[in-house]
């Protein structure tokens, strides 16, 4: 004779602890996925600013030898930048951030003809090339 069911079946599915451990987790890896694109972003639009900068300084450089200007000569951003020109556009890859200003003559090397200035310090660090990194541009 048998007084007790030892055999019990049980339901399927989740309790409540297994479902918010679940939730918790998923949330992590949510959180970490977006801090690691910030990351991205800030990266892409560093290089995008850098080779803006770059771009406009090569072109420069090619302005001036193809027409013989020399140093100080006058040297207008129309001259570089424009519809069948060296670069078609230059853009700020982060609006509001970075805004461009083009120089008036040819740059004596190490010194850039597109100077980019940044709302705050730190937008400088995060966009902008690091001091020396262009001494021979």
């Amino acid at each position: 004779m048998k007084l007790t069911n030892t055999h019990m079946k049980r339901k399927a599915g989740m309790t409540l602890l297994e479902l918010t451990v679940v939730i918790l987790v998923l949330l992590s890896l949510i959180s970490i996925l977006f801090i690691g694109a910030r990351a991205w972003k800030k990266g892409s639009d560093r290089a995008a600013n850098i080779l803006n900068i770059r771009n406009v300084q090569q072109a420069v450089r090619a302005h001036a030898n193809v027409r013989g200007l020399a140093i100080s000569d006058a040297l207008a951003s129309s001259d570089i930048v424009g519809s069948g020109k060296y670069l078609n556009s230059v853009t700020s890859p982060v609006p509001g951030t970075i805004t461009y200003a083009y120089g008036s003559t040819v740059p004596p090397t190490g010194t850039l003809y597109l100077q980019a200035t940044y709302s705050t310090t730190d937008d400088a660090a995060d966009y902008g090339p690091t001091a020396g990194s262009y001494s021979e541009w």
